[in-house]
């Protein structure tokens, strides 16, 4: 294996190591605190962190851009698939989060087919198949084990892959973080608009925990939390700058299928904090969703990262 290709899986482990803090540290938030709240904050703490990158990838001045529109738009299907994948973590052990958010390489061969015409091989119908499969037997439609927020994660695979198929056209002109800027005033307004609707508490009282993460007044956070919320814009700052390098000095099938160490600190996350282990029915279709997504990651696919929006 070429040397530029294991530093790239070196920068991607620990990138993915890095966001997956954020992951535990916006579960552990969510059942005292609103996520509007957790967005604010996070998005405020992200700014200087941005404009750091920016000036250093290109300047500040690639923030004034013509694509503009588009980026915004690319902005409003990430804070759609972020916001669906907070709330599933509010209600699902982090693992099932993770595995049910991979079926993003799923749709954006989907999509593909539907909006770029593309031809699909029998090998990738046959990984496209045993990817919904592996999807059905984790979420157990109908069965005692089923629970409504595993579609929030899956919702959040589906915005992803729009995002990567309507927006990869001006992905090769625009830098990681002007794009990422750019979603993160998304971001910052969609915090505020979801804070003037719920803030006050008006709609409190929801008893999913994933409903109640959305709908929860603000609550002044204690001094730790808030160093917590803090820490996810400079988690996911730092994250994207190391994910971003991993792509630019390795090749992609090779390090695409290494983004699936994220289930590895879920797991660890879920045992450690909260004594959870997937059944042996959840592993089989864990195991088949895997398998499916990095078959088709292998085959440069586009990358499922988890940005710094």
């Amino acid at each position: 294996m070429k040397t530029e290709n294991l530093r790239g899986i070196r920068y991607l482990i620990a990138g993915i190591g890095i966001f997956s803090c954020q992951d535990l540290i916006l579960k552990l938030l969510s059942g005292n605190y609103p996520l509007h709240e957790a967005m604010l904050v996070r998005s405020l703490a992200a700014i200087p962190c941005l404009l750091i990158l920016a000036h250093y990838d290109g300047g500040l001045h690639r923030l004034r851009t013509r694509a503009w529109p588009q980026l915004t738009g690319r902005g409003l299907m990430n804070f759609g698939a972020y916001t669906s994948y907070y709330l599933a973590l509010a209600a699902l052990p982090i693992a099932t989060t993770m595995t049910l958010y991979f079926t993003a390489p799923l749709f954006i061969v989907l999509l593909s087919i539907l909006f770029l015409g593309e031809r699909v091989t029998p090998g990738r119908w046959l990984s496209l198949a045993l990817g919904f499969l592996g999807v059905l037997i984790i979420v157990r439609p109908g069965g005692t084990g089923f629970d409504w927020a595993m579609l929030l994660p899956v919702a959040a695979g589906v915005f992803y892959a729009l995002v990567q198929i309507i927006t990869g056209r001006f992905g090769t002109t625009e830098t990681a973080p002007v794009m990422s800027f750019y979603s993160n005033l998304v971001f910052l307004l969609g915090a505020v608009i979801l804070s003037l609707i719920f803030g006050s508490g008006a709609f409190d009282g929801g008893g999913n925990p994933s409903l109640a993460f959305l709908v929860r007044g603000w609550v002044w956070p204690a001094p730790l939390d808030l160093l917590g919320m803090m820490a996810c814009g400079a988690i996911a700052a730092v994250g994207l700058t190391l994910l971003t390098r991993a792509y630019q000095i390795g090749e992609a099938n090779f390090v695409a299928p290494f983004e699936y160490t994220m289930l590895l600190w879920g797991l660890l996350f879920d045992w450690l904090f909260w004594h959870h282990w997937p059944d042996a029915t959840a592993w089989v279709g864990i195991a088949i969703l895997v398998l499916a997504g990095v078959l088709l990651l292998a085959r440069n696919r586009p990358p499922i990262q988890e940005p710094a929006e």
